[in-house]
């Protein structure tokens, strides 16, 4: 008899807790927005640059989508922050790409030089030639573009 009404009870307490849990879930409201659309930069990804001097290697740049950009050039590589900023006419102008260096290792890189960047600040204008290729340039009319890079992965 003991062992039949311990049985009992432990059931009871059981239908209990799943009945106060229903309970609970049908007071909680419930969020008719469950899709979250999450917008990046068309610019994230990893891409890569050939150095005109030193077709062997190339400069990688890694454009995250939380706004960190990761640059690695031979034995150099460095971290920091970017903001790409969208052109207002795409007709008149170009994007505007900044870029902060963070932390540099100060090794040689790509071009043989050995420089410390941290700290440095770069303002560059994106000319997209297409999806998978872009230019690096002084202006926002493109009339000085000095880099290419290619898209490595998306």
């Amino acid at each position: 008899m003991l062992v039949c009404c311990t049985a009992v009870m432990a059931n009871e307490t059981k239908t209990t807790t799943t009945n106060s849990a229903a309970a609970t879930a049908a007071k909680a409201p419930v969020n008719a927005n469950t899709v979250r659309v999450i917008t990046r930069p068309e610019i994230v990804g990893l891409w890569g640059m050939e150095i005109p001097n030193n077709r062997k290697c190339i400069e990688y740049y890694n454009f995250r989508g939380d706004n960190d950009v990761i640059i690695k050039s031979g034995q150099e590589w460095s971290s920091g922050i970017y903001d790409y900023q969208p052109a207002e006419d795409p007709a008149s102008s170009l994007p505007a790409l900044i870029m902060q260096i963070k932390y540099d290792n100060n090794e040689v890189d790509c071009s043989g030089y050995q420089e410390d960047q941290t700290g440095e600040i770069s303002q560059y204008f994106v000319q997209w030639k297409n999806p998978h290729t872009i230019h690096f340039c002084s202006n926002e009319k493109a009339e000085q573009c000095f880099a290419t890079l290619r898209r490595v992965l998306p």
